[in-house]
């Protein structure tokens, strides 16, 4: 590619912020356009950062009108939703060269029953599932499960619900109660699974894909539901570190069980996966398992592993698209990141009682060199900061290991308020790596 190149990158939060950012430090790139993004994302940069909300993600028909209008030299399709719709077919039908799966393959994401099945098919190890479109034989199947394993599961609708369509059920009263509440989730509910629920330690894994051939980048550890402890409601997440000690402990049995199987059954299935393989899976009694597939990074984990690269992430990139990922050796840092998400209060709930608070603080945290700040639901008006959503933003510090960087977030957030007391953050973000780093 030449120099002075346009890159658009498609979604509107942290995530995106964070990728943006990637592509900024590229002495190739001279303009970013972020769809529809946040007027926050351009505050504070050095090159061309514009935010251009004349989209709408689960339309790619808007996202190729944007796309018309800056003629960008890359495209990156970073979210669930935009992916799920098919705008990286439609743009590469366009002309468009594109970064991410297609529609066929982000089905992978966007469709758990089939998910699940790839993973059936191919040996990738899962908890056991059935999936349903009728909600009294699911019943009869969490009465069975239930009976069987003597211990909680899970309802998932199989489309996408934001992070939020997995609930657990502790006993089979509450199965029964939360299989009625798939319908909540409209058509991404219709169909839906009854599943085991594992009992270990999550971690996310990732790679980025040619087609044939994938690179590892740095593990992580994120923490979704809304209180200290992994109480309360499943939110989108509220803070991640990287990497995680409990899955570089066991990284070459991740990879060869959950990365290399998928990625050769995608191939198997005439679905070659190109761009980000995001992998949930938790360690069960020392093994791996695959919890779900995402086709793009996570969000807060993108916060924490994108920044560990030390190569031209547009070069990666573009490396990706051509089917050149095997000749080149992908460089990261050694040093450990911890993110913390600011929310509103009242997150995942109703938190509109926050929208257009001012928030205070963050212009200290962004003036930081200990951390980096990237928003989600903020708006600015008049160089001040607003709420205007339920995440807010990711405060990231680095350190030589998970004490160091943990203290310096901490020390940042602490220093950021909502007008009204109305911002809440988790405080045991890295815990559980504090305490292993301690034994080690």
């Amino acid at each position: 590619m030449p120099e002075d190149l346009t890159v658009m990158i498609v979604g509107s939060g942290a995530r995106e912020h964070t990728i943006s950012v990637a592509y900024e430090a590229s002495p190739q790139v001279k303009k970013i356009i972020v769809a529809p993004g946040k007027d926050f994302m351009g505050i504070g940069r050095f090159k061309e950062v514009i935010a251009d909300g004349n989209c709408k993600l689960k339309d790619a028909e808007s996202i190729l009108r944007v796309a018309l209008k800056y003629e960008p030299d890359l495209v990156d399709v970073a979210q669930d939703d935009a992916l799920a719709a098919g705008t990286v077919d439609l743009l590469q039908k366009k002309g468009f060269t594109v970064f991410g799966p297609n529609q066929a393959a982000a089905q992978i994401e966007w469709d758990k029953k089939w998910s699940r099945n790839l993973m059936k098919d191919y040996g990738i190890p899962h908890p056991e599932y059935e999936s349903f479109t009728s909600t009294g034989e699911a019943k009869a199947y969490a009465s069975s499960l239930y009976k069987q394993l003597r211990g909680p599961m899970f309802i998932k609708a199989s489309g996408l619900c934001l992070g939020k369509g997995a609930l657990r059920a502790e006993n089979i009263e509450e199965a029964v109660k939360t299989i009625d509440r798939m319908k909540e989730f409209e058509e991404a509910g219709k169909v839906f699974l009854v599943e085991q629920c594992l009992v270990g330690e999550e971690f996310s894994f990732y790679a980025i894909c040619d087609g044939n051939n994938y690179k590892i980048l740095k593990s992580a550890q994120d923490n979704k539901r809304a209180f200290n402890f992994d109480e309360g409601d499943q939110t989108g997440g509220m803070g991640a570190i990287s990497p995680s000690m409990l899955a570089e402990a066991s990284s070459k049995e991740i990879e060869k069980q959950l990365v290399g199987k998928a990625v050769a059954g995608m191939g198997l299935e005439k679905r070659p996966y190109k761009g980000i393989l995001y992998v949930g899976g938790m360690m069960v009694d020392g093994k791996p398992f695959a919890i779900e597939y995402n086709v793009r990074w996570g969000d807060p984990e993108c916060q924490v592993v994108l920044p560990s690269l030390t190569e031209d992430y547009l070069d990666v990139v573009q490396a990706a698209i051509d089917g050149k990922l095997s000749g080149m050796d992908l460089s990261q840092d050694g040093l450990t990141r911890v993110c913390v998400v600011g929310a509103s209060k009242g997150y995942p709930g109703d938190s509109s009682a926050v929208k257009g608070k001012r928030i205070f603080g963050l212009e200290a945290a962004m003036r930081n060199s200990n951390v980096m700040v990237f928003g989600a639901g903020i708006k600015v008006e008049d160089g001040k900061f607003y709420a205007n959503g339920g995440r807010l933003f990711s405060i990231i510090a680095a350190g030589e290991n998970i004490v160091e960087a943990r203290e310096k977030a901490y020390d940042a957030i602490a220093g950021i308020h909502i007008d009204g007391n109305n911002l809440h953050y988790r405080t045991d973000i890295g815990f559980r790596d504090v305490e292993r780093f301690f034994k080690a």
